[in-house]
């Protein structure tokens, strides 16, 4: 993680660039590299923290940069690092469609997004790529953090598999894994990652 310096630091998160949310809600980026390139064009004195996406540093998806081309656009490139802590390192963060950038949010961090994820489009962010006219909604991130997290989803207690409420999942996660639990997880993401690499089979590639 590089030390603070007068220059702003940008967090660009790399995406898997055949994912649903870059196919179907990218803009006119819709690579890592553009995206660099982009970030870079724009921010010529920025210090850019280039993140990949850990699927694809894994070689299971599609995204890579390459080596040469990452270093001539980022200053620093972190494969391993907490995400997180990349976070609370940057000044902003640039991207197309990652959670990273509800994380920023937040986190306080102004994000700017050159696709449409979720969570643009209310006025809470930075957009260079046209939203959806029906977001005319301005929610405060409270709510906007309500309505993704509590309102929508419908979680299961991993501990007993019945539905629950979200705060049973907050000390789930805060007390670690449960006793039998982690080796049937463990094979479950195994799988998905082994299937994930192999999209070909399972997506269709429509009319």
């Amino acid at each position: 993680m590089p030390e603070a310096s007068a220059r702003p630091c940008i967090l660009v998160p790399g995406q898997v660039e055949d994912d649903a949310s870059v196919r179907l809600g990218g803009g006119a980026v819709r690579t890592n590299l553009d995206l660099l390139a982009r970030v870079r064009a724009d921010n010529p004195d920025a210090v850019i923290l280039y993140k990949p996406h850990p699927d694809v540093v894994a070689g299971l998806r599609p995204g890579r940069v390459p080596d040469g081309a990452a270093r001539a656009l980022a200053d620093v490139i972190v494969a391993d690092g907490d995400p997180l802590a990349a976070i609370a390192r940057a000044d902003a963060v640039w991207t197309i469609t990652s959670t990273l950038g509800f994380e920023a949010l937040l986190r306080a961090k102004p994000v700017t997004c050159l696709g449409v994820p979720f969570y643009a489009g209310w006025g809470l962010t930075r957009d260079l790529a046209p939203v959806p006219e029906r977001r005319t909604a301005r929610p405060t991130l409270a709510a906007l953090a309500h309505a993704c997290l509590i309102a929508y989803p419908r979680y299961v207690d991993p501990a007993s598999g019945l539905p629950c409420p979200p705060e049973v999942i907050v000390e789930r996660l805060r007390d670690g894994p449960l006793a039998g639990q982690r080796f049937g997880h463990r094979i479950l993401s195994k799988l998905q990652g082994l299937m994930a690499s192999r999209a070909g089979i399972w997506r269709s590639s429509g009319p």
